[in-house]
C-alpha cells in the first residue's frame, strides 16, 4: 500500500511570472505537508492519528526552484521575473529550473528568439543565486511556521489574515488618450517600408492539403511512365554529350610535346605541316 499526493494549485492574482509562483508554492506544499504515521504488521496496517503520533513529511531530498528570463531585441535585453505587462512585449522566454547544488533539472525555451550559448550558461549563473536566495527564504520560513506550532502562536493561512479585511487586489484603470490615434497610425504607415510583394487575391487550384501539377487532377498512375520517359531523355542527353566530346577530340588532332630545354613543336595532321613556335608564341589553348 502507497500514499497517493495530489497537488491543487489556485491562482488568486496574476501579475506575471506565474511559473516561478508556482514552482515555489509546490515545493514548499510538498515540504510543509506532513502525512500520518503508519505501522505494518504482517497484513495488518495500521494509521495513526495525529493525537497518537505526530505525522510525518515527505521524503524530499532537493528543492528545484523554476527562474525565468524574459528576451527583449532578439536577445540583446535580458530581464528576470518578468511581470504581466513585460510579458505581452518579450520575444522570448526561456525558464530554468535548478536546486541549491546547481544541479539543473529543467530547460524550457518558447518564443521566437534564438539563444546563444553564451546567453544560456549567463542565464544558468544568474538562476544559481536567484535559487540559492530563495530555498533560504523557503527554509526560514519552513523554521518559523515549525516555531510557532512549537510555542502555539498563530500559524497557517487562515490564522495570519486579518478579520475583515480584503484580501483581493485591485488595478486602478488609467485613462488612454485616443483623440490623436488616427494621425499617429498614418504617420507610422507612411515612415514604415511597403512590404515587397502584395497579393491581393491568391490563386488556389483546388482545394485540398497538397496536388500534382497545376490545375489538374493528381496521376498516380502515369508515374511510372513519366519516369520511364525521363531516364530515356538523360540517356539521349548522356549519348549526344559523349558523341560531342569523340567529335571535339577528332577535329583536334594536333599535338604538343616539350621537354625541359627544346621549342615546342606543334603538328597538324591534316596538313602534314611542322611549325616550331617559340614558347611566348603559345596559344592559349593547346593539346
Amino acid at each position: 500500500q502507497v500514499w497517493q499526493i495530489r497537488l491543487d494549485m489556485h491562482l488568486l492574482n496574476h501579475d506575471g511570472n506565474i511559473t516561478d509562483a508556482a514552482s515555489i508554492a509546490g515545493i514548499v506544499a510538498l515540504c510543509h505537508f506532513r502525512r500520518p504515521d503508519v505501522s505494518v504488521q504482517g497484513e495488518e496496517v495500521t494509521v495513526y492519528t495525529p493525537e497518537e503520533r505526530d505525522p510525518v513529511p515527505l521524503s524530499i531530498h532537493h528543492m528545484p526552484i523554476c527562474v525565468s528570463f524574459a528576451f527583449f531585441h532578439q536577445g540583446t535585453y535580458l530581464l528576470v521575473d518578468p511581470t504581466e505587462r513585460e510579458e505581452r512585449v518579450m520575444d522570448g522566454l526561456l525558464v530554468i529550473a535548478m536546486n541549491k547544488h546547481h544541479e539543473i533539472c529543467t530547460i524550457q525555451s518558447s518564443g521566437v528568439v534564438m539563444l546563444l550559448q553564451d546567453q544560456i550558461l549567463r542565464c544558468s549563473k544568474i538562476a544559481a543565486v536567484k535559487v540559492a536566495e530563495i530555498t533560504e527564504l523557503i527554509q526560514k520560513a519552513l523554521e518559523n511556521d515549525q516555531k510557532a506550532r512549537k510555542e502555539g502562536g498563530k500559524f497557517g493561512f487562515a490564522e495570519s489574515i486579518p478579520n475583515q479585511r480584503i484580501t483581493a487586489f485591485k488595478m486602478e484603470s488609467a485613462a488612454v488618450d485616443t483623440n490623436d490615434v488616427e494621425e499617429q497610425a498614418g504617420e507610422i504607415i507612411a515612415k514604415a517600408d511597403p512590404p515587397s510583394e502584395v497579393i491581393a487575391n491568391p490563386v488556389l487550384h483546388t482545394p485540398g492539403t497538397a496536388q500534382i501539377g497545376e490545375g489538374i487532377e493528381s496521376s498516380w498512375g502515369d508515374l511510372e511512365e513519366s519516369e520511364k520517359e525521363e531516364a530515356a531523355e538523360e540517356e539521349g542527353e548522356s549519348e549526344a554529350a559523349a558523341f560531342e566530346c569523340e567529335k571535339v577530340e577528332t577535329e583536334d588532332t594536333s599535338t604538343v610535346r616539350k621537354t625541359k630545354n627544346e621549342p615546342i613543336v606543334l603538328s597538324d595532321s591534316e596538313e602534314e605541316e611542322v611549325v616550331i613556335l617559340e614558347p611566348q608564341e603559345l596559344p592559349r589553348k593547346t593539346r
